[in-house]
Order: C-alpha cells, then sequence, then structure tokens
C-alpha cells in the first residue's frame, strides 16, 4: 500500500489515478495511522514552498514524516514541490525545508537560460546518473513532464539520480538511502512515469 500524503497541496487525484491504472494499492490520507500502516509514502506537491512546510508543520505531519523515513526507513518518494520540500533550504520563502538530502532549492538562473522563460514547463529526457531502482527497465530514451521554477543544487554528488536541461544542466531526480525525489512528474509522464510509479511500488524496506 501506498500511501499520498495530504498536506494541503498537490495533485493527489491525478497519481492515484495512475496508481489505479497499474493496478497498484494507493491511498490519499492525512491520517497519521494509515500513514503508519502504509508500507510506501509519496510526498506531492504544487505550489509554494514556504506554505508546504507551514501545512506540514501546523498539521503535524513533519514530525510523524521524520520518524518513519529517518528512523523506520520508510520508502519515500517526493514529486515536484514534494521533492523540494526534502531539500534543506529553498529560495522560495526563504525557507527551510525537512532537510532529509544534502541540497537546497534554487531559481533557475536567468542568465544561464539564453531566452529561455520560467517555468519550464513540458517534455524534457533525462540523462540517468546512478542505477536507481526506480530506472529498472526504463523505456528507452525517456522523457518526463516537468512543471517548475525552482529545482534542486546538490552538495552531494553521490544522492544525484538523473539530470535534464533547461538552458543548463539541471538535477531532476536524487536518491538517498529509502529517500527518492524527482522534479519531473511521473503521473503526467505516460509510460516512463508509469515505469517508475511501478518501481517504486516494489521498493521494500
Amino acid at each position: 500500500m501506498v500511501a499520498i500524503v495530504n498536506y494541503g497541496l498537490g495533485n493527489l487525484t491525478s497519481i492515484l489515478n495512475m496508481h489505479k491504472r497499474l493496478g497498484l494499492q494507493a491511498i490519499i490520507t492525512s491520517e497519521p495511522d494509515e500513514i503508519r500502516k502504509a508500507d510506501r509514502l509519496i510526498i506531492p506537491g504544487v505550489g509554494h514552498f514556504k506554505k508546504g512546510m507551514d501545512n506540514l508543520h501546523e498539521s503535524g505531519l513533519k514530525q510523524l514524516l521524520d520518524q518513519l523515513v529517518l528512523e523506520e526507513r520508510k520508502p519515500v518518494l517526493g514529486i515536484c514541490l514534494g521533492a523540494q520540500l526534502l531539500t534543506k533550504h529553498s529560495e522560495e520563502g526563504n525557507v527551510d525545508g525537512l532537510g532529509w538530502v544534502d541540497a537546497v532549492t534554487v531559481r533557475f538562473d536567468q542568465s544561464r537560460l539564453h531566452g529561455l522563460k520560467v517555468p519550464h514547463m513540458g517534455w524534457s529526457d533525462i540523462k540517468l546518473a546512478d542505477e536507481s531502482p526506480l530506472w529498472i527497465n526504463l523505456p528507452v530514451e525517456p522523457r518526463f513532464y516537468h512543471v517548475h521554477t525552482f529545482h534542486f543544487l546538490f552538495e552531494q554528488l553521490g544522492e544525484i539520480s538523473a539530470t535534464a536541461m533547461y538552458g543548463y544542466e539541471f538535477v531532476c531526480a536524487f536518491r538517498k538511502n529509502n529517500i527518492y525525489g524527482t522534479q519531473f512528474h511521473p503521473e503526467k509522464s505516460h509510460k516512463f512515469g508509469m515505469a517508475v510509479l511501478k518501481n517504486f511500488s516494489k521498493i521494500t524496506v
């Protein structure tokens, strides 16, 4: 069972529908008992970093997620803003994140975009950087759907799972032990995203 954590931000239904299409068990929930019982967690997100962190603190979910992910090592997948929240800090709102990975979240550097506009919106090829379990049997020439103005900046290069290009190369996926994150939206990325979510459903503690 996958618990899609509802903290007030995110395209929850799209993620749930993709799991149903794949025949995978998933629920949308903010209930602590249901989150504890789940085998894996997905932290989605669309919106503002500060609002996301405020919601996690005010709901009490931050403490619960810290326990389940950092102490009990439950597999977790952050998607888009949900993945950015796993970093140490964001320029969006100038606020600290959960700090689960050695990275910060920064705005696209307009001076390096060669006239490209932000947000980065649309399909982009990705370049795999590790042998993450998320990439098993991934279709050839993987490409994923992105919608974002901010991206990850990693201190530990060994945590980088994939990169993409938008004016310059940026990190679009990461992995640290039981913690996974994608800047792109697997739930909107057809066969490529289906492979990623199916692979995540098989990851165990």
